[in-house]
């Protein structure tokens, strides 16, 4: 017999008393077959004698006859049940530590492939199979492997727990639901399955939203660390330009000494030659002095008369009359030497500018104008992007955001954490006030442009006088007339800083500010003053530049 028709006839081969294989199998005198020890006790312990499978009652215990044809397809099944069972295992992986063994299999243990709520058994692939195929076994309930299945009957009465009590919130038996919780309140297991499975798909994706949140949050820091230590790098950058110009000034104050030194030293020479030469003349001269001496005590007239002429010659010296040691001039060097570090120390500064500024050109934003909040006497380009005065007063609505009195617009964009950073031309103005403004600012009747009004700005006036916006204002001494103005903001450091673009210089900084609001770009383009104030304030794109 092949496997195919085994497995096509194997439900003929078992009891419908045990449901298992045929063991000693015998025929009733109605034709029907069992186990001859099932059918042997399933009589004595009923009253009548009744077949099990048509209900046909015998009034004398019947005379069980032993099915020799079945006895002999059942050997023949359980052989190739055997053998197939073999190759199968062959196949199959043996149970693994942690893993579920089959409970029927002898010998090695093989993984299981399911376990029976009924049989509260344990089942490989081949032993599952009359579970698959026999009719009676298909009505048994299968699950994933379990180990301890007796941890699924009731304790107290030996039944499956197939109830959940709600009352008491825990898994019953049949008896449990008329016995000791007849009053409470009882749905299946797999009711109550299913709807603490949807709890759990509730909560799973509750966690797994706080776990992308955590990972949100982890990606923010690991941001703010990277963040951090591009600041440090630029900082320690910063560092080597003022260990460059650190040594540059000492280099220049040993060079100055060095050259003050080698002039002191020149003088001193030229004057040790002078003398050592006056003390050499000295010396001849004492000489001489003495030949004088002794000749004029001579009292021979011969001797004295023959070496006069070689005494009364002037001595061979020359005449100092003119020679001095003059002292260096020292004037003009140490303000050379200043001179020269001055530049040295604009030229690094420059590059630290630069290097801010391309910094904070990184947070660049796209800023435009709201024209809800421009005063009637504004003009707005389509783009919003440029905004200047005229002297026609425009019919608007009585918008409670609009600027009533000063002619002053907001930004559309608001920001409340972060940093961001825009550019403005101002190019071809004598007035004007740029800067950023918190949301709550008075909008209506005269303004006053300080921090403790919630303005953060700078002002131009009278087309060369630049003031921040402080109390009291502070006066900024600049080098040229700006042309494009660069706004940086800091919401948790406090900072609003001011840069001139074209120089790459800081023009003033706002530090230690408590932000609470929502911050706004604030843009004042000044009257038109009759065309002399006429050109508009322009937010230009950002150019940063490599």
């Amino acid at each position: 017999m092949s496997a195919g028709s085994c497995l096509r006839s194997e439900d003929q081969f078992l009891c419908c008393i045990c449901l298992d294989v045929f063991t000693d199998p015998v025929t009733t005198s109605c034709g029907h077959n069992f186990c001859k020890n099932c059918i042997t006790e399933h009589w004595n312990s009923n009253d009548q004698y009744l077949c099990p499978m048509c209900n046909k009652v015998f009034y004398t215990k019947p005379e069980l006859h032993i099915n020799t044809l079945l006895t002999e397809m059942v050997s023949q099944f359980r052989e190739e049940a055997q053998q197939k069972a073999s190759s199968s295992s062959s196949e199959q992986q043996a149970a693994k530590p942690g893993e579920v063994p089959c409970d029927v299999c002898t010998g090695t243990k093989l993984k299981a492939l399911k376990s029976c709520l009924v049989c509260l058994t344990s089942y490989c692939e081949t032993h599952l199979e009359p579970h698959l195929t026999a009719s009676r076994l298909k009505r048994h309930q299968l699950m994933d492997p379990v180990e301890n299945l007796e941890d699924r009957m009731c304790m107290k009465h030996d039944k499956p727990l197939e109830l959940f009590c709600k009352t008491d919130q825990e898994c019953v038996c049949m008896l449990c639901s008329v016995l000791d919780h007849k009053t409470h309140e009882f749905v299946p297991l797999k009711e109550e399955y299913e709807g603490k499975k949807a709890e759990l798909g509730k909560t799973e994706a509750e966690i797994q939203q706080m776990i992308q949140k955590r990972r949100l949050k982890i990606e923010e820091m690991e941001r703010s660390i990277n963040f951090s230590k591009g600041n440090a790098d630029r900082e320690k950058a910063g560092v080597q330009v003022f260990i460059t110009l650190k040594e540059s000034v000492e280099r220049s104050l040993n060079e100055l000494i060095e050259t003050i030194e080698e002039k002191q030293r020149t003088t001193e020479k030229q004057a040790e030659d002078f003398i050592k030469e006056l003390e050499q003349e000295i010396s001849e001269l004492m000489k001489r002095s003495s030949e004088v001496k002794q000749l004029s005590r001579s009292e021979d007239h011969l001797h004295l008369l023959q070496n006069f002429p070689s005494l009364k010659a002037a001595p061979p010296t020359k005449d100092w009359t003119e020679v001095s040691v003059r002292p260096p001039s020292y004037e003009g060097t140490v303000v050379r030497a200043v001179t020269q570090l001055e530049k040295t120390l604009s030229k690094e500064m420059n590059k630290l500018f630069e290097a801010e500024l391309k910094r904070v050109q990184q947070y660049a934003v796209d800023v435009t104008l709201d024209p809800d909040t421009a005063h009637p006497y504004l003009i707005l380009s389509d783009d919003e992007k440029q905004v200047n005065h005229r002297d026609v007063k425009k019919n608007l609505p009585n918008n409670p955001k609009r600027f009533s009195l000063c002619p002053c617009v907001l930004g559309k964009q608001s920001f409340s954490s972060g940093r961001f950073y825009f550019e403005v031309q101002v190019k071809g103005k004598t007035d004007w006030d740029l800067g950023v403004a918190r949301e709550s600012i008075n909008r209506k009747g005269q303004i006053t442009v300080r921090p403790q009004y919630g303005y953060w700005t700078i002002v131009m006036r009278n087309g060369n006088e630049y003031k921040a916006g402080n109390n009291p204002p502070v006066v900024l001494s600049l080098k040229s007339q700006l042309q494009k103005v660069g706004v940086f903001v800091d919401y948790e450091e406090g900072l609003v800083s001011f840069y001139d673009v074209d120089a790459a210089a800081l023009i003033f900084s706002f530090t230690g500010c408590s932000f609470t609001e929502k911050l706004y770009p604030y843009f004042c383009p000044g009257p038109n003053y009759g065309g002399k104030n006429s050109a508009p304030l322009i937010i230009c794109p950002v150019n940063q530049t490599e």
